[in-house]
């Protein structure tokens, strides 16, 4: 059954506002049923794995997995300790999805748009082509029933989603050859996941679904001509800059991919409350970390790169509002035989137009009247 927000606000002021007051408080309670039931679970030790889309030891979004186990151990005192596996050390990294809902693990962490093969709608909780930004992502999920939604399409699959980081806006990715018109994206084999991949084979070219850690061999071997990633700092980490030769912007195709930690729904109710609300805090302050920590380091990478010489382009206006006409168009084909996607869009959308209409008179109407030298 989705949390409610009530629920989810409580756990998170108990987390945040007054945790050790808190934890007195549940933990009592907790002893308190415990007696009644004979056994005393405040002293159980909960042993989780997460596994990982991610490479293993993976800068910034695997660190928001380290920093989200070690928060939950500091917070819970040790009684929730959970071990994270990149992808590739316990099972395939595509595979995280399946390993959870099976009880292999406990959780995950991924995108949701690496399960659109089972589920469509899922990629409308990473990211949609020239959808909402990062900020915009949060407002809709917290705040705006999004979250809702996401719990009721991972119930059937006896999965709790979580957000659990952003990358912001990213970059359009590197190219093999200049892409300066329409008829260059024909044929391109990109690595691109998602619904930016649907909407690149409408313009004729070919998607390619690869794990991080096979990127930089793809690319070199010709595997593919192109990839998106995550933005310059990891880019420039995976050493495409060394193998590509045009570095493209914008990330039309992901403007604020959401992140998430995936729990199997049966280990969860498993955990007392304190450490049900340790876990949903945790998350929380995770997710505002990375997208902070990608941003500084993202504006610092692409800096160090300019300085180098990298030449960075910008997609033409051709190119982007033929992109933007292929993402009408997918969205169109995505809702007419599938009535829950058609919910889920309808709730993105109506927040999407709340978001853009204030964001004009806000931040837009303030990033126009900035000089460059401000």
């Amino acid at each position: 059954m989705p949390i409610s927000r009530k629920t989810f606000f409580k756990g998170l002021a108990a987390g945040v506002i007054a945790l050790p007051v808190a934890l007195r408080a549940l933990l009592g309670e907790s002893h308190a049923q415990s007696q009644e039931n004979g056994a005393d679970v405040s002293k159980d030790v909960f042993r989780w794995k997460m596994v990982t889309t991610w490479p293993p030891n993976f800068p910034v979004i695997g660190d928001t997995c380290t920093r989200f186990a070690e928060m939950v151990k500091a917070m819970s005192g040790g009684r929730l300790e959970i071990k994270v596996f990149g992808g590739g050390e316990l099972v395939p990294a595509l595979e995280a999805f399946d390993a959870v809902r099976n009880g292999v693990a406990e959780m995950g962490c991924g995108a949701a748009y690496y399960w659109a093969g089972k589920a469509p709608s899922a990629s409308f909780f990473a990211s949609v082509p020239f959808g909402m930004n990062a900020q915009q992502m949060n407002g809709w999920l917290i705040s705006g029933g999004g979250l809702e939604l996401w719990e009721e399409l991972y119930t059937p699959f006896n999965l709790i989603p979580l957000l659990g980081g952003n990358t912001g806006v990213q970059m359009g990715g590197w190219f093999n050859r200049e892409i300066n018109r329409v008829e260059d994206l024909k044929g391109l084999k990109m690595r691109i996941p998602g619904l930016g991949g649907r909407v690149l084979e409408k313009a004729g070219g070919a998607p390619v679904l690869l794990a991080g850690g096979e990127i930089y061999t793809g690319l070199e071997r010709g595997v593919i001509d192109a990839t998106e990633w995550l933005g310059p700092y990891h880019d420039r980490l995976m050493g495409f800059h060394q193998i590509a030769k045009y570095y493209y912007y914008p990330g039309w195709h992901e403007p604020g991919t959401v992140l998430e930690f995936f729990i199997n729904k049966d280990k969860f109710a498993q955990l007392p409350p304190d450490l049900q609300a340790i876990v949903r805090t945790a998350a929380f302050a995770v997710n505002h970390w990375c997208l902070s920590e990608m941003e500084t380091r993202n504006a610092q990478a692409l800096a160090e790169m300019a300085a180098d010489g990298l030449e960075i382009r910008a997609f033409s206006e051709e190119i982007m509002n033929q992109l933007r006409t292929h993402t009408a168009e997918l969205m169109k084909e995505m809702i007419a035989g599938d009535p829950f996607a058609a919910k889920v869009y309808a709730s993105y959308q109506q927040y999407r137009k709340l978001a853009r209409d204030y964001a004009d008179i806000t931040e837009a109407a303030f990033y126009e009247g900035l000089q460059p030298d401000s």
